[in-house]
Parts: C-alpha cells; structure tokens; sequence
C-alpha cells in the first residue's frame, strides 16, 4: 500500500471538519455547512439541506471589523432571488 489515495483526498478536502456560517444580508435565512458541499439552511422556521456554491464578491466593515460578501455561483447568481451571504464563521 502505497498511501496514495488517501493524499488525494486529503488535498481535495485539506480540513474535514469546517464549518462555515453564513446569513443573507436581509437576515431571513440562515445557513450552516459542517460538510461541504452540502449546507442546512433555516428561513421562516423551516430547515432544508442545500447545495449552497458561493463565490467572494467583497470585503466590507460592520461594527469596524472586515468580513466578506459572498454570492451564489453559476445560473443561480443571475436569479431574482439570489441573495448577498456574509460569512459569519
């Protein structure tokens, strides 16, 4: 055995255990990743598991610290309803 699957995998996934949060500028949703690239999302009381894809837009301050914008990637991101995501964690 020569280990080499196990660093492939190890380079496409480098921390196994991320979460990341995020809400929409609007707070009317919530969503949490623990395993990308699947994410729970909450809105209006209600939980879902998505694929949420985001892609950076910008930095911006709120209360004088930086944190980032993010957008849906692809089609999604030319819908009406796509919404700006700041990343809280």
């Amino acid at each position: 055995m020569d280990g080499g699957g196990d660093k492939a995998e190890a380079d496409e996934h480098p921390h196994p255990y991320t979460v990341e949060a995020y809400v929409t500028r609007d707070r009317s949703e919530a969503c949490l990743s623990l395993n990308p690239p699947k994410t729970l999302c909450a809105q209006n009381g209600a939980v879902k598991e998505t694929k949420l894809e985001l892609e950076f837009k910008r930095y911006e301050v709120h209360e004088d610290k930086m944190r980032g914008v993010y957008r849906p990637k692809g089609l999604l991101a030319y819908t009406a309803a796509a919404r700006e995501y700041v990343r809280i964690l």
